[in-house]
């Protein structure tokens, strides 16, 4: 189930400028997003900030909460960069507190997660 939703992410991932729609371009993915990441824009009350993260990070439960909101508000056919409805401050705590864990990255409380930032 978790591989058919990343599967979909993966396929609409592409950059927020607009491009002429062409059939080459569907699976044409940014160079800031490589193999294992994805690209997620948090907007709210004006704020907007892009982020390039890992995909392990749809097993955060503070993050999958944010998919549901994201598609309560945006629905579940969103194109391109995933949209979430938060601050882009509350997205990097989340995703901080998540790199912090002491489970998520070989049980050393580290992992190699950079955000990209646009």
């Amino acid at each position: 189930m978790i591989r058919s939703f990343v599967w979909k992410m993966q396929k609409g991932v592409s950059l927020i400028a607009p491009r002429k729609p062409t059939l080459n371009n569907y699976n044409v993915v940014p160079d800031d997003v490589s193999k294992g990441y994805f690209a997620v824009v948090a907007i709210k009350d004006g704020e907007i900030k892009r982020f390039v993260v890992e995909l392990d990070y749809l097993t955060n439960p503070e993050f999958l909460g944010l998919l549901d909101q994201a598609g309560e508000e945006y629905g579940f056919n969103q194109q391109g960069t995933l949209a979430v409805p938060c601050r882009p401050q509350e997205l990097q705590n989340i995703l901080d507190g998540w790199r912090m864990r002491p489970d998520t990255i070989n049980g050393a409380g580290m992992d190699i997660y950079f955000p990209k930032f646009l």
